[in-house]
């Protein structure tokens, strides 16, 4: 949080004003912004970055870390996703699959988001009755009241284009996947979120791809090896379900998609969703700007 503060102290700097008459100014905020930029930079790059088999929550699930992936566990995770990224605050965060060798501060910069819900076993008979169409409008309508939630926690305002990509269920993996099409305040680049929800015997694994709407492709062809990766273990799988002493979810596929898990637990600030753009976009805005400035004073001094 400190490096975000030290970075909002920069932005908010009125070297704007000061700009026409010292340059000495402009170099040291420049200075400082960059400082700033390494120093975090530093920390992403010292992060314990896994590859093989994970275990999520003792012998929850398994994730076979797929080649061109690397996993963060806990707390390094919710340090990309929080410090840098700029979300709410979350500690259901079981960890994260990024894309080896994307700086994590850079624009291209995606992630898949791991969290579980133990709610009950999920029943997916209902999963062809649904017409998404109409689903899709009532979600509209869901995120509007999710964005006042999030505008009164001193988030930006949320709202739902639309479907980037149609929800499917897979019968025999029990795997469903859908994505949706972000925009976040006034922003004119919307975000991707591309959803996966893993139903096993006595709750459902959320994993929740993050990224810019310029990504849909890259994730995509991604997309068989990532629902591939991941498996429920032995005793947590959905055939292990057990109705003499496993508890029924009160909702099915369609309240999975319209968010009905979080409904029902009163975050509706987060509705599962993740923002990939966080102050590195911002922070990109304002060394363009620096390096405007400075070549305007160049010329002056030449003219």
């Amino acid at each position: 949080m400190k490096n975000k503060l030290v970075l909002l102290f920069i932005i908010c700097t009125p070297f704007f004003i000061r700009a026409e008459t010292d340059s000495t100014a402009i170099e040291m905020d420049s200075a400082a912004l960059e400082n700033a930029i390494m120093h975090i930079d530093s920390v992403v790059n010292s992060l314990d970055y896994k590859s093989g088999k994970i275990l999520l929550k003792t012998d929850l699930a398994t994730i076979d870390v797929p080649k061109g992936f690397l996993f963060l566990e806990g707390k390094d995770a919710r340090y990309i996703l929080e410090e840098v990224w700029g979300n709410p605050e979350d500690t259901d965060i079981l960890g994260i699959l990024v894309p080896e060798g994307v700086n994590m501060l850079a624009a291209e910069s995606w992630a898949i988001v791991y969290t579980y819900e133990e709610d009950g076993h999920v029943e997916d008979d209902d999963a062809e009755d649904y017409d998404y169409n109409e689903l899709l409008e009532e979600m509209k309508t869901q995120t509007v009241d999710a964005s006042v939630e999030r505008v009164k926690l001193g988030y930006e305002a949320i709202s739902l284009v639309g479907w980037a990509k149609a929800p499917f269920y897979d019968q025999a993996t029990h795997k469903l996947h859908w994505a949706k099409e972000l925009k976040f305040g006034d922003d004119s680049i919307t975000t991707l979120n591309y959803n996966i929800r893993m139903l096993g015997r006595k709750g459902v694994l959320v994993m929740n791809i993050v990224s810019g709407m310029d990504n849909i492709k890259t994730v995509e062809t991604k997309i068989d090896a990532i629902l591939a990766s991941t498996n429920f273990n032995t005793g947590s799988r959905y055939e292990d379900f057990d109705s003499s002493i496993d508890k029924v979810a009160e909702y099915g596929i369609g309240g999975l998609i319209a968010g009905g898990i979080l409904a029902k637990t009163g975050v509706l600030a987060k509705i599962g969703i993740f923002l990939v753009k966080g102050w590195k976009i911002i922070a990109i805005a304002v060394v363009g700007l620096i390096a405007a400035f400075k070549n305007k004073i160049f010329k002056k001094k030449v003219e």
